[in-house]
């Protein structure tokens, strides 16, 4: 997911897509565990999207106060 993307949600929906990508990174874990993904990178991508979104939650939580 772009950034420019991610500036683009709303709060609720910002939340709600960390959320989610949560999820789907634990998926991708357990099925890793149990086989190896044909793509691995994809763990990667899914982490760096999850850390992008907390980032911009945190930003917007700082500029609020």
């Amino acid at each position: 997911m772009k950034t420019k993307d991610i500036v683009a949600l709303s709060n609720q929906e910002l939340l709600d897509k960390v959320t989610e990508e949560k999820a789907a990174l634990n998926k991708l874990k357990i099925n890793h565990a149990v086989s190896p993904l044909e793509n691995p990178l994809k763990l990667r991508a899914n982490r760096r999207t999850v850390a992008k979104l907390l980032t911009e939650a945190t930003k917007r939580k700082a500029s609020n106060k």
